[in-house]
């Protein structure tokens, strides 16, 4: 048995005008956690190819996943307008201190580890344009 309640309309999700912004979040927090499972659980192969050691690989993993789960929770807050710029402005001043990290030469990443980085960093750029188009798309 199923009640109606003729009170009670929800907008469908293509109506929503925060729906991009909460689905880059959750399209980055995913990607994220994704990321760094494969980077915990493939820490000691994946260091031999990046040039760190396996426990750097596998803290970065873990810093990466509970980054993830924190970006999924942080889109179904309700004034998601605030937190979409702020992780918009995080994911730019991250790619930009990762790319000074890499010019400098401070890490002793491979060849392969450079390009590894740079991959994630794009697809990090890719989140952060998804937000940028959700935040505008709510000004």
């Amino acid at each position: 048995m199923t009640a109606i309640n003729p009170g009670l309309h929800t907008r469908p999700l293509s109506d929503s005008s925060d729906s991009l912004l909460r689905f880059a979040l959750r399209v980055d927090g995913t990607l994220c956690s994704l990321t760094g499972l494969l980077m915990a659980f493939t820490a000691d192969p994946l260091s031999r190819l990046s040039g760190l050691s396996a426990t750097s690989e596998w803290i970065i993993g873990a810093v990466l996943v509970v980054w993830g789960f924190a970006l999924y929770v942080l889109a179904a807050v309700p004034k998601i307008r605030r937190v979409g710029s702020g992780v918009l402005i995080g994911n730019l001043i991250g790619t930009v201190a990762v790319l000074g990290v890499l010019a400098s030469g401070v890490l002793p990443l491979t060849a392969a580890g450079n390009v590894l980085v740079l991959a994630v960093m794009a697809v990090g750029l890719g989140c952060a344009w998804l937000q940028y188009l959700g935040v505008r798309r709510l000004a």
